[in-house]
């Protein structure tokens, strides 16, 4: 200990502590990097999530394009107002017979969950609406969408998704 005072060096026991300034001076800088910090991680957030929209909605528009890949090829029976298309997001999950078997083909193992919302219930438009139609027709599924309002890091909001 002998060696260390000799140099300057503060211990525990010289009784000197942080003064005002080093104290506030300190508080200031964290201040800053928080603010700084804060901002960044919300982004972050935002960032993961769009990145889960768009992968859920790839996901359910496969099943919804395999679903009429297998109606063209004659696999699934249809009728003829649904154009081949599904009538509901849920028969992707409880899956179709196929002509020739007794087994179910099952095009999605769940309803994912729109990350937007924290809802499992996504906009629908059939075929026989408008392209940009927010209203379901009710006849087949041909497209889904985010029902929420908000708008995504590149400027679209996530119903145009």
């Amino acid at each position: 200990m002998r060696f260390l005072r000799n140099y300057g060096a503060r211990t525990w026991r010289d009784g000197r502590g942080f003064t005002l300034v080093e104290m506030i001076a300190a508080m200031a800088i964290l201040m800053l990097l928080t603010t700084v910090a804060l901002p960044l991680a919300r982004m972050e957030v935002q960032r993961t999530k769009e990145e889960e929209l768009r992968r859920d909605l790839r996901t359910m528009r496969d099943a919804i394009d395999r679903y009429k890949d297998f109606a063209d090829r004659g696999m699934i029976p249809t009728t003829m107002d649904t154009y081949g298309y599904p009538p509901t997001l849920k028969i992707l999950v409880e899956g179709v017979p196929l002509k020739g078997s007794k087994a179910k083909y099952k095009f999605l193992r769940k309803i994912p969950t729109d990350p937007m919302t924290g809802d499992k219930d996504w906009g629908l438009r059939s075929m026989q609406d408008d392209p940009d139609s927010q209203s379901w027709g009710g006849q087949d599924v041909f497209d889904v969408y985010s029902k929420s309002q908000g708008i995504g890091l590149d400027g679209t909001p996530y119903a145009d998704w």
